[in-house]
């Protein structure tokens, strides 16, 4: 069936989204000669989104649901601004069928599918209905109230949306009860809706999606798959096109994919871009899983191995125009990596705060490759703030390649070369990845990161003894910057004398809360390193030290903001503190102490004081970043002392909690 629409051309777009997404959307509208309106939220006023958009329009508050989620105020912002269309990125309302359709009654044109097409997608449940009555094979729904121990393992799911918010895992009819409370408080802050669901969990499938595209006039494009297997928190980490699992199966599986993505479409009078999900085992069968009625974070891989601009689509589609018969086809292979402010070492703990320094290597921002090279998609630039109250991806970086070897060593240089300054990021957890030996065999699947184990992928790239190289020659240059602003005598050396004296000496501590002192010399023609044997130095500047390390010689730049030191070379970097010569007694913390590892609410407290817990036990529970977060008593006591109340917003190192050992009664 098709649903033929009058030609209405666009003339402005708003984007009723932020970040990244708003970014892209922008940069492919002002190719096309349209003009662009961005919303902001209070944190957002200085983003970089606002800054890209010819006017932009302030929502006010911080959280999604006073800003981002106030259909009538992004619709009225459009008005006010004079765009004639809007488009909704991903996340946010752009699978809400009531904000598509007021978008229209407005008169304004809606860069999106169909109200009812979103509808009829929009529940997971009601999808899997009509795709099981329309022949496409699915998963059994499995009510959370009728859960047996038969039922289990199974994954419990948001109805509203995806972006792994709302999934839980569960495996005994015990956690049953909270893990299902939790998904349901975590579904209706991120899409205001708490609606859950069951299905069967498949351990180790395959995560493969069909990009659609379709128009108005009966055609129905299947636009390659993607992989997605690798996901921590049953939130995608790395994506890439073609599928391995597909190109290893062969024979008819990637036109079964292909049929089954338009049939699922098709039977639903779908308009506009879309993605078709599927879970697939080894042996190649697959499942429907739901159907993302919209743009998906992980576009660009189908972009670059098709040469298809699928934002340009979205458009031109809304404005009525027509599908070339001819569907797009795949060359090469494009990989693309989420960049989170996180740390997956410490339970993938998001980080917020500044980001000082991002200069990721780049042959493209936003657009389409028609050679190998790396493009980013980022809504971040140097001294962005990364608040509590979004998701904390930083960049999509993503390579394109003739193989999905040198797409993954394309994409790792890249990685490893970037300056990131100011928090804890996934960077080298990802360059990991793409070296590992399990990746580049292209035998993933949804149970990677356990199988080959967090500790081994999260492991830094600088090993021990490059860390002690790089905070000798951070020493070194901030040795040469203090005499660059002294007012006297700059022009000698620092700690020079006329006679020998003693080495001088910083100390650090690192990311992982290791110390390092970092002891030199500079005499007349020479500069001492006594702690590296093998080392020599160069030459000293107040922003670089030259080092030659067993006769291999390296640049190390080093950039100094407040107490953080950050040194980058090529292929590694490494964060450190300088320690304080002198220690103010009023900042250290009572013991027993249990201080919040991140900023955010707190939204459940489950102990009181004189409480006696034990080790591992649940006390509460954060809210940061769309996503729950439990905090454990780290040893067995007493709660001598509770900080915190529901509510309470908290910044990184707010205490929460004293725990006393039963001797310090």
């Amino acid at each position: 069936m098709t649903n033929p629409i009058t030609p209405t051309p666009i003339t402005s777009v708003l984007v009723a989204n932020r970040g990244e997404i708003a970014c892209r959307v922008f940069t492919t509208a002002k190719a096309l000669g349209l003009r662009t309106v961005a919303v902001y939220s209070d944190p957002d006023a200085d983003a970089p989104h606002v800054r890209q958009a010819d006017a932009a329009v302030h929502l006010p508050g911080s959280t999604s649901a006073e800003t981002y989620l106030r259909s009538e105020q992004i619709i009225a912002a459009a008005q006010a601004a004079g765009a004639d269309a809007i488009h909704p990125g991903y996340g946010f309302l752009s699978e809400n069928a009531e904000f598509a359709e007021a978008v229209v009654a407005a008169g304004l044109t809606w860069i999106g599918p169909p109200a009812g097409a979103i509808t009829a997608m929009g529940s997971k449940v009601n999808a899997k209905e009509l795709m099981a009555a329309a022949g496409v094979p699915v998963l059994t729904d499995i009510d959370p109230e009728n859960v047996t121990a038969d039922d289990l393992p199974l994954l419990i799911k948001a109805s509203a949306g995806g972006g792994g918010r709302g999934m839980r895992v569960v495996r005994g009819l015990s956690e049953l009860a909270d893990q299902v409370a939790g998904a349901r408080r975590e579904a209706e802050s991120a899409f205001g809706d708490p609606t859950v669901f069951c299905e069967p969990y498949i351990e180790r499938g395959h995560h493969i999606e069909v990009q659609v595209m379709a128009d108005a006039h009966g055609t129905v494009w299947a636009v390659g798959e993607r992989e997605c297997s690798i996901q921590r928190r049953h939130q995608k980490v790395v994506e890439e096109a073609p599928a391995p699992l597909v190109e290893r199966i062969g024979g008819d599986m990637r036109e079964r994919l292909y049929a089954a993505a338009r049939t699922a479409v098709e039977s639903i009078g779908y308009r506009g871009a879309g993605t078709v999900e599927f879970l697939a085992d080894e042996n190649g069968k697959f499942f429907f899983l739901e159907t993302n009625t919209r743009l998906q974070v992980e576009h660009p891989v189908t972009e670059l191995t098709t040469g298809t601009d699928l934002v340009e689509w979205q458009i031109r589609v809304a404005e009525g125009e027509a599908l070339p018969a001819q569907e797009p086809t795949t060359s090469g292979h494009s990989i693309e990596v989420r960049l989170y402010a996180e740390d997956p070492a410490n339970d993938w703990q998001p980080q917020s705060g500044t980001i000082t320094t991002i200069d990721l290597p780049a042959d493209a921002r936003f657009e389409l490759l028609d050679r190998p090279g790396v493009r980013v998609d980022s809504g971040i630039a140097d001294g962005s703030e990364i608040s509590t109250f979004y998701d904390p991806m930083l960049a999509k970086v993503i390579s394109v390649a003739p193989t999905r070897d040198r797409a993954a060593a394309m994409l790792a240089r890249a990685l490893s070369d970037a300056k990131i300054h100011g928090l804890v990021t996934n960077r080298d957890m990802l360059v990991n990845t793409l070296r590992d030996a399990t990746f580049l065999s292209g035998n993933t699947d949804t149970a990677y990161l356990d199988t080959v184990g967090l500790d081994v992928l999260s492991a830094p790239l600088a090993s021990d003894d490059a860390t002690r190289v790089a905070a000798v020659a951070a020493a070194l240059a901030q040795s040469a910057a203090n005499r660059s602003s002294a007012r006297m005598l700059g022009s000698l050396p620092s700690g020079w004398r006329n006679i020998a004296s003693d080495f001088q000496s910083k100390s650090y501590t690192t990311a992982a809360g290791d110390e390092i002192v970092a002891r030199y010399r500079i005499g007349r023609t020479t500069t001492e390193v006594p702690d590296l044997a093998d080392t020599a130095v160069v030459s000293i500047a107040p922003t670089e030290a030259v080092l030659s390390t067993a006769g291999v010689t390296r640049r190390y730049r080093v950039t100094v903001v407040g107490d953080a030191v950050h040194v980058d070379w090529p292929g590694a970097s490494v964060s450190l503190t300088r320690v304080p010569r002198y220690v103010d007694p009023a900042a250290q913390e009572r013991p027993g102490s249990l201080l919040a590892p991140m900023p955010g609410a707190v939204i459940r407290v489950a102990v009181s004081e004189g409480d006696r817990v034990t080790a591992g036990q649940p006390l509460l529970w954060l809210e940061a970043m769309k996503m729950e977060h439990t905090i454990s008593a780290p040893a067995d006591g007493i709660v001598s002392v509770l900080a915190v109340e529901v509510g309470r917003q908290l910044s990184v190192g707010d205490v929460l909690a004293v725990i006393s050992s039963e001797s310090d009664d």
